[in-house]
């Protein structure tokens, strides 16, 4: 019996689920969500209504994408990829990454949404991280040492979300580093493996 993890392909928290879940070579039950039409079982696993969602064998729920990411790590860890975490402590980039970075993010993607600035405003706003990651991968290759950590690819999907909102843009911005980190994630075969496309479940 495998574990079951409920998912959207393009939805960055389950991409990076899905990415260290892959790479530590933990087998699931994938069931592509419709988020518009939301399997019950999912619901009932998890009220908060958002993928990813990992039901393991003994039942036990986790529903948000980092603890998802940790719990693989702490079954399989190749490449040590964990190396990153200090007493117990999640790297301040991945917590910057899931608050203000996604929130600049959002509004830049839907800037539509949020009228009360421009696009060209709200990106401005998320550069501010950007410029922090492509100082860092001018010193080192990858985000929290010379080799890829758990900071890499939980970044790694937002960082991709970004580029392709204008990606004509980003691809002359001032970025070559964060550039090349990206193009090596997409080039990758662990992101390749992750990003098959499958029907959305159903009970049946």
């Amino acid at each position: 019996m495998k574990p079951v993890l409920y998912s959207f392909r393009r939805c960055p928290y389950a991409m990076r689920a899905r990415l260290a879940l892959q790479y530590c070579n933990i087998q699931v039950e994938l069931r592509e969500v419709d988020l518009k039409n939301k399997p019950a079982e999912m619901l009932h696993a998890s009220p908060k209504a958002t993928v990813p969602v990992l039901v393991c064998n003994d039942k036990t729920v986790i529903d948000e994408s980092i603890d998802i990411m940790l719990w693989a790590l702490q079954q399989n860890d190749p490449q040590n990829w964990l190396f990153c975490i200090e007493k117990q402590q999640i790297p301040d980039l991945i917590l910057e990454n899931d608050t203000q970075f996604k929130i600049d993010l959002d509004h830049y993607k839907y800037a539509d949404r949020y009228p009360e600035f421009s696009a060209l405003t709200y990106r401005q706003r998320a550069e501010v991280f950007l410029e922090q990651l492509e100082q860092i991968l001018s010193k080192q290759k990858y985000l929290s040492s010379s080799s890829e950590t758990l900071t890499d690819i939980a970044l790694f999907p937002f960082v991709r979300q970004f580029a392709y909102v204008d990606i004509k843009w980003f691809e002359s911005a001032p970025y070559p580093k964060l550039r090349n980190w990206l193009n090596n994630w997409l080039k990758s075969e662990l992101f390749h493996s992750i990003m098959k496309k499958h029907p959305y479940w159903l009970p049946e």
